[in-house]
Parts: C-alpha cells; sequence; structure tokens
C-alpha cells in the first residue's frame, strides 16, 4: 500500500533552505521500500508505470499557472528551467487550457497561481477552479503535487487561490509532497526555496533513491537521495545615485542579461505632467531609454522599478529609533547600515500585519490590540488606512524598540509594476510610462506613493532608476485582423495607448473601439491629441468619453458600454477582444457587472447562459484585464 508522504507544516523552526531540504529528505523517506533479497521491488498502488523511466529517460511533470498580471507565468517558466536541469520532462499550462479530467492521468504537479483583489482567482483560472471544486471532479490519487501562491498580504484573502486549489487536490486524493508557501509580492527568495524543495521531492518519488546494499537482516533498502537546493538570492541593487555598474556582454540574438535578479539602470528621457493645472490629479508621463541594454517587451507588458523610499520619513524613524542610522544590521547574507536598510531595503510606507501585531504587544494599546486580537481584517485596515511605520512606531511614545527589532517585523521593500504604455515598433529604444502621482494629506503629515513620489519629485531628466521588463503574456492585442474592444479609464489607457500604436505601426487592419474616461475633460483628459489624432486617422473606429463630473450627473466607461450595448455585443459576436484594464476594486467590477448586463440583454440569455457566454470569452482569451 503506498503510504502517505509527510509535508513541512508552515510554523516548524526552520529556514527557508532547511525546510528545501528536509522536503526532499521526507519525500525520500515516502519511497522508501524494504524489500526482500533477490525480490522483485512491487508496483506502486495508483500509479501507472513510467514510459520515460523504464527507457531511462526524463520523467514527465506538469506545471500549471493562472495568472492575471504575469507574475505566475513568470515563476512557471522558471520552474519549467529548473525542472529540466532536474532531469524531468517539464510541461507548462495556462489553467485556462488545462481541462481537470487530464489531471487523473498526471503523476507529478506544479502548480502556481496568484490571487488578486480580496481573494479572487486570476481570470485564467476560474474555469479551471470551478471544474476542480465541482462534486464531479475526478479522483486524483496517483498524483504527487505541491502549490506556490502568490498575493499580497496587504489584501484580505491574501493567496486564497493557492490555499483554494491546494487544499482541494488533497480532498481529491492528491498527495501533497511539499508544504504549500504563501508568497507575498517580493516573492522571488520565497519562489527559489520552494521550487528547489519541490524538484527534490518529486525526484525522490519518481526515483525512489539509490540502491543500497544488503543489510544484516537479509533485506535491501533504498536511501533517500539527498536533496539538491539551489537558492538564488537576489541582492538588493545598488541606490540609482550610485553609478551604473558597466553592461554585461551581450552575444548578438543572445537573451538580455538584464531582469528581476539584475536589474537595467535606465536613464530617464522626459518626465511630464500630462493633467493639467486645475485636475484634482497628478499624472506624469515618464520616458525611459534602454540604451544598448538589449532589453525587449511586447504591448501588455509592463515595467517594474525599484524605487527608494523617502529620505525624510527615514529621518523621522531614526529619530524616533534614537539611531544614528550608522547601525549595522546583519542577516545570513550581508551586513548594511540601518539607513541603508531603511531606504533601499524595507517598505516604511505601508506597515505590516507583523509589525502591527508586535506594536500591540508592546504598547498594549487598547485599540490596537483588540485589532491585533479579533483578526477583523476590513477594521484593520481602516484603521491602517493613510498610515506609515513612523505613525506605528509613535501609538506609544514611550516604547523602546531596537533597530533589529524594528528590521525584524518589517516587509522587503518590492518593486512597482506600471503598464507600459509604449510600442517597440513606434518608440524603438525607449519604454513609456503613464503615472498617476499618489499624494495626501493624514494626521499632521503630508504621504505619498512609494515609487511614484520618487520618479515625480527625486529622479528628473538624466537621473537613471532600475528598471526590469515583467511579461504579460495574458494581455495582449489581437491578431491584425481581430477587432479590438480596449475599456481603459484614467491611466489604465496606459496599455491601450500601447496597442492603438502598435496596431497602427502594423497596418493592422482589425477595428479599435476605446471607452476612456476621467474626471474632466479639460483637465483629465491625458493623451487628448493622440486619440482624436487616432479617431482622425481611422485607427480608432469608435471613440466612447465618459467625463463624470462634467455634469450633475455622474457617468462613467461603464455607463457608456451600456449605451452602446447592442453594437458592442454586435462586436463580440463578430469575434472582437475585449480588455480592461485600472482599479480591480471598483471600476473593473462595474465594467464586468455592465457587461454581463450587455450580453444578457442583448443576447436574450438569462443570468446563467450570460455567465456562460462570459466564461466562454475568457477561456478563449477574449476577455482579458489588467487589474491592480
Amino acid at each position: 500500500m503506498m503510504m502517505q508522504l509527510p509535508y513541512i507544516p508552515t510554523d516548524v523552526p526552520f529556514t527557508g533552505e532547511q525546510k528545501a531540504w528536509l522536503a526532499g529528505f521526507l519525500a525520500g523517506l515516502g519511497t522508501r521500500s524494504v524489500i526482500p533479497a533477490g525480490s522483485a521491488a512491487p508496483a506502486q498502488v495508483g500509479a501507472a508505470p513510467s514510459a520515460d523511466a523504464e527507457a531511462g529517460g526524463p520523467v514527465g511533470l506538469q506545471i500549471l499557472y493562472g495568472t492575471q498580471t504575469g507574475n505566475a507565468e513568470w515563476v512557471a517558466d522558471t520552474a519549467k528551467t529548473q525542472a529540466g536541469a532536474h532531469g524531468f520532462d517539464p510541461q507548462v499550462s495556462d489553467m485556462a487550457d488545462m481541462d481537470v479530467t487530464t489531471l487523473a492521468a498526471v503523476r507529478r504537479l506544479l502548480v502556481i497561481v496568484s490571487t488578486y483583489g480580496e481573494g479572487d482567482m486570476p481570470d485564467d483560472a476560474e474555469d479551471f477552479w470551478q471544474a476542480l471544486a465541482a462534486p464531479d471532479a475526478p479522483r486524483l490519487d496517483g498524483l504527487y503535487y505541491g502549490v506556490l501562491a502568490l498575493g499580497d498580504s496587504i489584501y484580505d484573502g491574501f493567496c486564497q487561490s493557492g490555499k483554494n486549489i491546494d487544499a482541494r487536490l488533497a480532498e481529491l486524493g492528491a498527495t501533497r509532497v511539499i508544504d504549500r508557501v504563501d508568497c507575498d509580492v517580493d516573492f522571488q527568495k520565497s519562489a527559489d526555496e520552494w521550487l528547489a524543495g519541490a524538484l527534490a521531492a518529486l525526484t525522490a518519488i519518481e526515483t525512489g533513491g539509490a540502491r543500497a546494499t544488503d543489510d544484516e537482516s537479509g533485506t535491501e533498502t533504498v536511501e533517500p537521495p539527498a536533496a539538491q537546493v539551489v537558492v538564488d538570492t537576489p541582492d538588493t541593487p545598488p541606490a540609482p545615485e550610485a553609478a551604473a555598474a558597466p553592461a554585461p556582454v551581450r552575444a548578438k540574438g543572445a537573451k538580455s542579461p538584464w531582469g528581476r535578479k539584475n536589474p537595467y539602470p535606465a536613464k530617464i528621457v522626459a518626465n511630464t505632467v500630462l493633467s493639467g493645472p486645475t485636475s484634482d490629479k497628478e499624472v506624469r508621463h515618464l520616458v525611459i531609454s534602454l540604451g544598448d541594454s538589449g532589453i525587449d517587451y511586447q504591448p501588455g507588458d509592463g515595467i517594474s522599478i525599484t524605487p527608494v523610499n523617502d529620505p525624510a520619513l527615514v529621518e523621522k524613524i531614526l529619530t524616533r529609533l534614537g539611531a544614528t542610522g550608522d547601525e549595522m544590521i546583519s542577516d545570513r547574507k550581508s551586513q548594511y547600515t540601518l539607513r541603508d536598510a531603511l531606504t533601499h531595503r524595507f517598505e516604511i510606507a505601508t506597515p505590516s500585519k507583523y509589525l502591527v501585531d508586535y506594536i500591540a504587544s508592546r504598547t498594549e494599546d487598547p485599540e490596537l490590540t483588540h485589532l491585533s486580537a479579533t483578526g477583523d481584517h476590513e477594521a484593520l485596515d481602516a484603521w491602517l488606512w493613510g498610515r506609515d511605520v513612523l505613525d506605528l512606531l509613535n501609538v506609544d511614545p514611550a516604547v523602546t524598540i531596537t533597530p533589529e527589532e524594528l528590521i525584524a517585523e518589517l516587509r522587503p521593500l518590492a518593486h512597482r509594476v506600471y503598464s507600459i504604455s509604449s510600442s517597440p515598433l513606434a518608440h524603438a529604444g525607449t519604454v513609456h510610462i503613464t503615472m498617476a502621482t499618489v499624494r495626501y494629506r493624514s494626521g499632521d503629515r503630508m504621504r505619498g506613493g512609494v515609487c511614484s513620489t520618487y520618479l515625480a519629485d527625486r529622479r528628473t531628466e538624466g537621473d537613471t532608476v532600475p528598471v526590469f521588463i515583467q511579461p504579460n503574456k495574458s494581455f495582449r492585442p489581437p491578431a491584425d485582423d481581430v477587432a479590438a474592444i480596449m475599456i481603459g479609464p484614467g491611466t489604465g489607457i496606459a496599455p491601450f495607448r500601447s496597442f492603438l500604436h502598435e496596431r497602427q505601426a502594423r497596418g493592422a487592419q482589425g477595428e479599435n473601439w476605446l471607452f476612456f474616461g476621467d474626471q474632466h475633460r479639460d483637465a483629465d483628459f491625458i493623451y487628448a491629441d493622440e486619440i482624436t489624432g487616432f479617431a482622425a486617422d481611422g485607427i480608432l473606429n469608435r471613440l466612447d468619453l465618459a467625463f463624470s463630473r462634467d455634469q450633475d450627473h455622474k457617468i462613467y466607461v461603464q455607463d457608456r458600454m451600456r449605451e452602446k450595448g447592442a453594437d458592442l455585443f454586435a462586436w463580440l459576436q463578430d469575434g472582437a477582444h475585449v480588455y480592461v484594464c485600472g482599479d480591480a476594486t471598483r471600476m473593473a467590477r462595474d465594467v464586468d457587472d455592465a457587461l454581463h448586463q450587455i450580453v444578457a440583454e442583448h443576447g436574450s440569455l438569462d443570468d446563467e447562459a450570460a455567465q456562460d457566454y462570459i466564461n466562454r470569452l475568457k477561456k478563449d482569451k477574449r476577455y482579458l484585464r489588467d487589474v491592480y
């Protein structure tokens, strides 16, 4: 009888590298057998023999991803490369392309899935999840798997998609060979460690380890193989003010050496304000040169920028700690000063919930202690809104906290991703960003978005910023002969500016329809000249604008969609693809509701049939969203 493989609980007091090694070791124990001398090893119950294994070739591994912005797909591609190096024959699939019934024939599976919004499945994973969660889902008793979940801990439902899939696979009889890891926005290190452990565990399942000599009892044992742990943790990039390192030599046709682990120090060519002087917003257009980096991108991709924290806030925190900033902080790989840690390495504008719990335990502040103890996420989020690390330290000014104690409760400083608003054909050698600068007052201080104020206030033309491309293969313009419906209010216009320039440069024949809106036409119609020019040139076949505050009754893009519902449905019936970019919390949901209503009304469908229609659009990758 096949024994249940052990896995590592999340609360064991081990480092990530120790967990990864132990995962492989335990997996090896799970396949250890005791066989009478001279006997053949019994076949494992429920597992078909591997033809590849019998032939001595690579063994199959299915890597399945669900993604909203491309992160999970990027990790899946990395997993494919690593798996190939471990002797597997890996196959990577989008959940949108996976039939749940085929999982019954899969023996080894890695699942990499993101969560967006308040615990929502990515669009490409919805159908897969519904089929997996259905009462008639197939049993998966012969499947060995591991799940890596990506998310953002500032949201409720952190990594909920991965938690749901992990639990359901186990319910269906699959065997978990490594504990699920829930990754925050700075996922690289955790993903590397999980992948090393997962591949070691799956290797042990297939091989059962190296055969040992007979022991004194006359039996032959199979020893578990040592897990090979490959952890490649990215170092924090140097401050942008520092001189750029020389570019690595790149052979002609070779892949660019610049990426997530090695950002390129790109020069800012332009940094201008797009919004008008009477606007309530500050929207900027940045042009960033790719120089001789060899970096490539496609319409729909994002660009990641590593920010630097506000030096004024850093100084205030140092003062609150009674520190000079020269104190040395040590981790297992390096040493750095406290000022460097607060400036370049850790989040200080958005407190972690770990810090909330720590401050609550140290100060015994009744309100904070209540919020921490009850687990009321909505109330805690409301309390945290507008507060930074300094605010938490000042909950009780009498409490003394050492630099080491503070650093231990902070999240790593993560890069920020912006949708690219340029076309590589129309804007060769550069990347354009359309960015809203976040500014607000809370308490007695002005606050701001970490990266947006860094770029707006402390980076100017000629300065450099560390960047890398965030591919998003799930958000691409359609084929040249296919129509596109683009819905992008505010800075959500960014990828659609890219699409329109690209389709114009390609001479694409497919029609284009843009829904754009903001508050006031005079102040907030960004790229007005370009957009009206596209319409005049016939690139934009239809343009619908919604400026919510130019009349007494507020009008939004979803209202314009309903007004043109019959035509919009006709476009869908003719094969158009529909794209949405912007705020996930309200706009994307309102647009999705409007789309369902349009399909139901103009398709003469009931709610269930309209939902099926939308689900088919998603499955066929004709309804794509870049929401955040």
